[in-house]
């Protein structure tokens, strides 16, 4: 008689935190302003605040959009900040750099606020694989955010786990 199949991971007081599941919905937006600066890198203030002025930010309502500048030019802090205060209205978040300081800046806030009294006491693992984008920082963040309240933990797969953490 063949013996039963038992999934001791199931059975187990493992807890997995997806960082997937905190992903949250929105068009990620790259505006990149080199467009914007004569022959590319040079910024000419007063034909700058004219297409701030010009610009229709409401077509970015809802996105979360990083500030770049591709070319090697030098742009003061108050060109990205110009802008950031016209999208201000429309966006959800806005960051100076690429789509991972994006998605990073995102994942901060998210586990900033992340409640982690039902990881008390807990063994954890942190899930490693995701289908989003989603930042190594992230893993990072959560990491430090967890190992105060949280028994153990682990990092990757309830199959195949990395242990990082353990309170002596």
């Amino acid at each position: 008689m063949a013996e039963e199949i038992v999934n001791r991971v199931a059975l187990s007081k493992l807890m997995v935190v997806d960082l997937e599941d905190y992903y949250p919905e929105g068009e990620r937006f790259v505006f990149d302003i080199k467009e914007w600066l004569y022959e590319g890198f040079v910024l000419r203030e007063k034909e700058f605040r004219q297409r701030v002025k010009d610009y229709d930010w409401s077509q970015h309502q809802n996105q979360f959009v990083a500030l770049t500048c591709s070319s090697e030019a030098i742009v003061p802090a108050w060109a990205y900040m110009l802008m950031t205060i016209a999208l201000e209205p429309y966006v959800k978040k806005v960051v100076l750099g690429n789509l991972e300081a994006l998605e990073t800046a995102i994942y901060q806030d998210i586990i900033g606020k992340l409640d982690v009294q039902p990881y008390s006491d807990k063994p954890l693992i942190i899930k490693g694989c995701s289908h989003k984008p989603v930042p190594t920082n992230a893993y990072l963040m959560l990491a430090k955010r967890l190992k105060p309240v949280a028994k153990s933990i682990m990092f990757g797969e309830a199959c195949s786990s990395v242990p990082l953490y353990k309170r002596k």
